[in-house]
C-alpha cells in the first residue's frame, strides 16, 4: 500500500514540475491559430477590394465601348492555343470585289478612239451586277536573305490569271533590292499598286490606252536606295516584254527594258511628296488589233515595230501634323508620251498588204482625294489623251484611205470622274463613282457604278 501511494507522489510530483513547458507550448499553438485568422481577414479585405476595383473598371470598360465609333459586338478572344494550331505561313489573304453598273453605252463596242487597242481591260465593264476582280495572295519569308510573292487574280469573266509571282531580295549589297519573275511594271506610279488599292473604280485612260490596263512584266527588276537624307531611288527592269504595248516574240535575250528614277522628302511635319520620271522601250512582232474598213468590214491588223514610252508622276500628302486618322488629302498626276515606229499590215486574213506605220501619242491625269471625317472620303479625276495623227505608210500612195483605219484617226478622249467612298474598317470599303466618259468618236457615255471591297485575312501595306 505504501509502494502504490510512494509511486503516485511520485508521478505527481514529475506532472507538476513540467507544467510549465506543457502551459508554454499550448500558449504558442494558440498564438499561432490567431495569427493565421489575422491573415485569412486581412487577405479577405484585400480580396473585396480588388472585386470592387475590377467591377468598377469593367463598368467604365462598357461605357466606353458605347460612345466609341467601334462595332457593337466584338469576337471573343480565342484560347492561345487555338490560335497557335490556326497560325499559317505563308501568309495569305483575299480580296473580294464586285459593283453594280448603269451605263449609257454598250460596254461591248467601248473604244477609245484614236489608239491602237490592246489588253483585256479597257472599259467600263459590265453592266448590272458583276464580280469584280479577286485576288488571292500568298506571301512568305523563304529564308534570310530572300522572300515571296504570289498573286492569282480572278475576273469577272471567271478567267483565272498569275498577277504577280516573284521573289524578291536585300540585303546582298547595301541599299539595293532585288526582284525576279513576273511583276507589275515600275512604270510611273498607278501600275504598281493593285486594283483593290486604287482611289477609284477603273484606271486613268492613258493607263488603259497605252498599257491595256497594267503593265506587267516577267523578269528581273533592281533598285537602288541612296545613302542620303532625301529619299533618292534609281531602278531599271528588265523583261520579256510579251505585255501589249510588246508581243511575244518567241526570241532569247533582253526584249524590253525600262529605266526610273524617285525623289521624295517631308515637307514639315504635315506633308511629304514623291517625283518620278520612267522610261521604257520594247518591241512589237505582229501585234493584233480589230479594226473596220471602208466598207465597214471587219479586219484584222497587225504592228511590227518600237514602242518608246515616257512619262513622269507626281504624289503629294497631306495630313495634320501626320496624323491621318481624322482629315488627310492626296494628290496624283501622271503623265506619258508614247511613240511607235515600225509596219502597219492591213486585214492580215484577206489583203494582206504592209507599210510604215509611225505615231505620236500622249496622256495625263490629275486627281485628288479628300478625306473629310474619319472613314469618309470624296475625289475628282480627269483624264484627257491627245492621240496625234498617225502617218500610215498605205494612205501615202493611195492604196488604201483613211477610211480604212476609222480607229486611229485623229481623237482627243477625255473623261472626268467623282466619287465617295466610306470604309466602315481597314478591311472593308464602299464607293460610289460618277463619269461622263468621252473616249469614244463623239459618243458621250454617263457611267453610274456602286461597288465593294472586301479584305479577307491580314494583307500587306501597300506603297506610299
Amino acid at each position: 500500500m505504501f509502494r502504490k501511494v510512494a509511486l503516485a507522489a511520485a508521478f505527481g510530483s514529475a506532472i507538476c514540475m513540467s507544467w510549465p513547458g506543457f502551459a508554454a507550448a499550448a500558449d504558442d499553438i494558440q498564438m499561432i491559430r490567431e495569427e493565421i485568422q489575422e491573415l485569412r481577414r486581412g487577405y479577405e479585405a484585400r480580396i473585396h477590394d480588388l472585386e470592387q476595383r475590377l467591377a468598377i473598371a469593367e463598368q467604365q470598360q462598357v461605357a466606353a465601348k458605347a460612345l466609341s465609333p467601334a462595332p457593337a459586338s466584338e469576337p471573343a478572344p480565342r484560347p492561345l492555343a487555338a490560335a497557335a494550331s490556326n497560325a499559317f505561313n505563308p501568309a495569305m489573304s483575299l480580296i473580294v470585289g464586285g459593283q453594280f453598273s448603269d451605263l449609257q453605252r454598250d460596254p461591248e463596242s467601248y473604244q477609245i478612239g484614236g489608239f491602237i487597242p490592246g489588253g483585256d481591260e479597257i472599259g467600263p465593264g459590265a453592266r448590272s451586277f458583276s464580280l469584280g476582280e479577286s485576288e488571292l495572295t500568298i506571301s512568305a519569308n523563304i529564308d534570310p536573305y530572300l522572300s515571296g510573292y504570289f498573286v492569282m487574280s480572278v475576273s469577272s469573266s471567271n478567267s483565272v490569271a498569275v498577277e504577280e509571282g516573284y521573289v524578291q531580295s536585300a540585303g546582298f549589297i547595301p541599299g539595293v533590292n532585288l526582284k525576279f519573275g513576273r511583276m507589275l511594271s515600275a512604270f510611273g506610279y498607278l501600275n504598281e499598286t493593285h486594283a483593290h488599292s486604287w482611289d477609284f473604280v477603273d484606271a486613268p485612260l492613258v493607263q488603259q490606252a497605252f498599257f491595256g490596263g497594267k503593265l506587267q512584266e516577267d523578269g528581273l527588276q533592281a533598285r537602288w536606295l541612296a545613302p542620303t537624307p532625301m529619299f533618292f531611288e534609281l531602278g531599271a527592269e528588265a523583261g520579256r516584254g510579251g505585255a501589249f504595248p510588246g508581243s511575244d516574240r518567241n526570241r532569247n535575250g533582253v526584249n524590253s527594258t525600262l529605266l526610273f528614277a524617285h525623289l521624295g522628302d517631308d515637307l514639315g511635319v504635315s506633308s511629304s511628296y514623291r517625283v518620278g520620271a520612267s522610261w521604257r522601250k520594247t518591241r512589237a512582232q505582229d501585234r493584233p488589233n480589230d479594226d473596220f474598213d471602208s466598207r465597214g468590214g471587219s479586219v484584222i491588223d497587225t504592228f511590227s515595230g518600237d514602242s518608246s514610252i515616257w512619262g513622269l508622276d507626281l504624289v503629294w500628302k497631306w495630313a495634320p501634323n501626320g496624323n491621318v486618322v481624322g482629315r488627310n488629302f492626296k494628290l496624283q498626276a501622271e503623265y506619258m508620251h508614247r511613240t511607235e515606229d515600225g509596219s502597219l499590215a492591213f486585214d492580215v486574213t484577206g489583203l494582206n498588204r504592209s507599210g510604215t506605220y509611225r505615231s505620236s501619242q500622249s496622256g495625263w491625269y490629275v486627281q485628288g482625294t479628300y478625306q473629310f471625317m474619319p472613314r469618309w472620303r470624296v475625289g475628282l479625276r480627269h483624264d484627257a489623251l491627245e492621240s496625234g495623227t498617225a502617218r500610215i505608210g498605205l494612205v501615202r500612195p493611195g492604196f488604201l484611205s483613211v477610211a480604212d483605219f476609222p480607229r486611229l484617226a485623229h481623237n482627243e478622249p477625255k473623261r472626268s470622274t467623282a466619287m465617295i467612298d466610306f470604309s466602315p474598317s481597314e478591311f472593308s470599303r464602299f464607293r460610289l463613282q460618277l463619269a461622263r466618259d468621252e473616249a469614244r468618236f463623239g459618243e458621250p457615255d454617263d457611267q453610274f457604278t456602286l461597288q465593294y471591297l472586301m479584305s479577307l485575312g491580314a494583307h500587306g501595306a501597300h506603297k506610299f
